[in-house]
């Protein structure tokens, strides 16, 4: 079924407002306190910006407005673009399931931002390409589960938010435990959260280490048993919406580049890169990722590695491009509250979230590509 509530119209002038005049001048104190812009956040869910890419799967879908509102973010902070794309992939999921409770009950509200939460999958992706073990196990019970374990780093996620994850159930008479995807709502019984604000940037994301004590997962909550059809199914969508992270700061590194054209553009010119060569890159890229948002239900294994490759491309032009961006900007970029160097830091992050390079690396040489 498609959603049956109404979702907000998208306003891309509210949007550009918001970008502008509420997040640009919060955003040192995002960096630099740590602050989670939850005002905000909830803001651009009433603009319509989490509400474009809900249809579901029998639907016309396309994320092209989704990563482009969350690229206007992340061009003037990267944590905010960051807790956008945890807020659109919460929408995603439940819109892509089979589960009418949660697209009628908890989907309308995702869209609006009047629910918040994220994904709680860095996990079980890495586990899922056997990275690392399945942190979440869960066992059978009347009507549901019940899951136990710690996950680590679940973003954009309030003490009354949401999100999806995977646990592992063992299976009498069956050697390898099946896989369970549901949503898991952050006020349940069973749930603690603590702040994990550890990282050199992306601190103001609000995100948490979740542990699961015997918690109940009723059959209302699941997405999908077994959960890799549906990994499947909306594992292009989750890959591409990402790519407005990237396209955001690499579009504001090209910014900081061409502000000191004119004081420094006299040396400047001796540096091998550009702006124009890194813009070009950014326009090649943006159109095969706008091209690729048409289809995000595409589940072939030739239509994932081309979303592979251009996540891949997105996370190291980002990376190069704040790189240059440093230099371009010499000493004024490299001072405490100096954009170019909060630029470079949150670039690294693109380079390193789920799938960070190295994962996206593996699974498009397992792809033959």
């Amino acid at each position: 079924m498609n959603v049956a509530a109404p979702i907000t119209a998208y306003d891309p002038a509210e949007v550009e407002r918001i970008s502008a005049e509420m997040l640009a001048p919060l955003a040192r104190k995002i960096d630099d306190e740590r602050i989670y812009p939850e005002e905000i956040v909830r803001a651009y869910g009433k603009a319509g910006a989490y509400g474009t890419h809900v249809g579901g799967k029998d639907s016309d879908v396309d994320l092209t407005t989704a990563v482009l509102a969350m690229a206007r973010a992340s061009e003037e902070c990267l944590s905010t673009g960051f807790c956008l794309w945890a807020q659109d992939t919460l929408a995603w999921y439940i819109a892509s399931s089979d589960n009418d409770h949660l697209k009628t009950e908890l989907l309308p509200q995702v869209a609006r931002g009047e629910a918040l939460g994220g994904t709680g999958m860095s996990n079980p992706m890495k586990a899922l390409g056997e990275i690392e073990p399945m942190r979440l196990k869960g066992a059978r019970v009347a009507g549901g589960y019940k899951v136990k374990g710690l996950l680590p780093w679940v973003s954009n996620l309030p003490e009354d938010g949401y999100f999806g994850t995977i646990f592992h159930v063992e299976v009498e008479g069956q050697d390898k435990p099946k896989r369970v995807m549901a949503i898991i709502h952050a006020g349940w019984e069973g749930i603690r959260l603590k702040l994990d604000h550890e990282f050199v940037a992306m601190g103001g994301t609000a995100t948490c280490n979740v542990q699961f004590r015997d918690v109940f997962v009723s059959d209302d909550w699941v997405l999908a048993d077994p959960a890799e059809p549906f990994v499947k199914r909306m594992r292009p969508g989750f890959t591409l919406l990402q790519c407005g992270m990237a396209a955001g700061i690499i579009k504001n590194c090209i910014d900081l580049i061409r502000q000191v054209e004119t004081p420094l553009g006299h040396v400047n010119k001796y540096l091998p890169v550009q702006a124009s060569d890194l813009e070009a890159e950014y326009d090649a890229l943006l159109a095969d990722v706008v091209e690729m948002c048409a289809t995000p239900y595409d589940e072939s294994d030739a239509f994932y590695l081309r979303v592979l490759k251009a996540r891949l491309a997105g996370g190291e032009l980002a990376m190069k491009a704040a790189h240059w961006a440093q230099l371009h900007q010499g000493a004024r970029g490299y001072v405490t509250h100096g954009a170019a160097q909060r630029r470079l830091r949150e670039a690294y992050f693109v380079g390193i979230v789920t799938p960070a390079t190295k994962h996206l690396r593996m699974l498009i040489d397992q792809l033959g590509g």
